[in-house]
């Protein structure tokens, strides 16, 4: 039998989302459908509905609203992203919600809201961060510090202005782009339609690197798809349809930031930028 004032304590933390969905409802838990990819391999295998977005309904609302954060959560912009969102739309199966943290909501909000802006949305005010508890005893924390760290020294790209897409340049000019910049990868680009609806665009095949720098190649793949995926409009531009691209892509790296500043199209037939990149071993800037 509870005390007074742990029921009050349930009761306070039940209002403390009370205007996410009516709370007259009684909810059930369902298992997370394998088309619900973005939170179907997670640490839970069942899910209650409604959710805590008050959703009803899995295919007619939590399977589209949820594929419109997919590709957000893809482009890395916060390490807590697909908790967070998950823990709204998904939330996990136990006698009370598990509500994300505020600190959660702002420190995801802060890093992934500038990457919706790049797409011409603004963060959504069904995710304000003050529905959410303050405390940190009773919801989901952030990561920790240290776990943070580690994640920002992964270069993170950001978004810009999209670079012209340069055709038939001088050998010159592709060997001064080298030298001025930290890294040049040759790298086939491609998009696909996912599962949720949206295009997806990726890497295909081998990175070839021509100025390395300190990139490692498993997280050179993972920079280029996410800056794809945050500079969409640049996406659209480079791969016009679902014909594979290849690109050579120049860019540095500053205080932990990928930007690309030079993006030369790759044709078997173009000299100049063949002979550019097998001068490069011995060119001295």
């Amino acid at each position: 039998m509870p005390s007074l004032a742990e029921s009050l304590l349930f009761v306070g933390f039940l209002l403390g989302f009370s205007n996410a969905f009516d709370m007259g409802l009684s909810t059930k838990c369902v298992s997370i459908p394998t088309e619900f990819g973005l939170c179907y391999d997670t640490t839970y295998s069942e899910m209650r509905l409604p959710n805590l977005m008050g959703h009803t309904s899995m295919e007619g609302e939590v399977l589209p609203r949820a594929a419109e954060w997919e590709s957000l959560v893809q482009t890395g912009c916060h390490a807590d992203a697909r908790t967070f969102i998950c823990s709204v739309f998904a939330p996990v199966c136990m006698d009370t919600f598990i509500q994300p943290c505020r600190s959660m909501c702002v420190a995801v909000r802060d890093s992934c809201a500038p990457v919706l802006a790049c797409r011409g949305q603004s963060w959504p005010e069904s995710l304000d961060c003050d529905r959410f508890p303050r405390g940190e005893d009773m919801c989901l924390a952030p990561l920790s510090k240290d776990y943070i760290y580690m994640y920002k020294e992964i270069p993170q790209p950001v978004c810009q202005t999209c670079p012209a897409i340069e055709e038939s340049v001088l050998t010159k000019s592709v060997l001064d782009a080298f030298c001025d910049n930290s890294f040049a990868v040759k790298v086939k680009l491609s998009k696909r339609m996912a599962s949720s609806g949206f295009y997806q665009y990726e890497t295909d095949g081998h990175i070839e690197f021509i100025n390395q720098g300190h990139l490692l190649p498993y997280d050179t793949r993972n920079m280029i798809s996410r800056w794809m995926l945050i500079n969409e409009r640049c996406s659209e531009e480079m791969v016009p349809s679902t014909r594979p691209v290849i690109y050579v892509i120049v860019g540095e790296i500053q205080f932990g930031k990928a930007v690309v500043n030079r993006i030369f199209h790759w044709q078997k037939k173009d000299f100049q930028l063949t002979q550019a990149i097998r001068k490069w071993r011995h060119h001295k800037c």
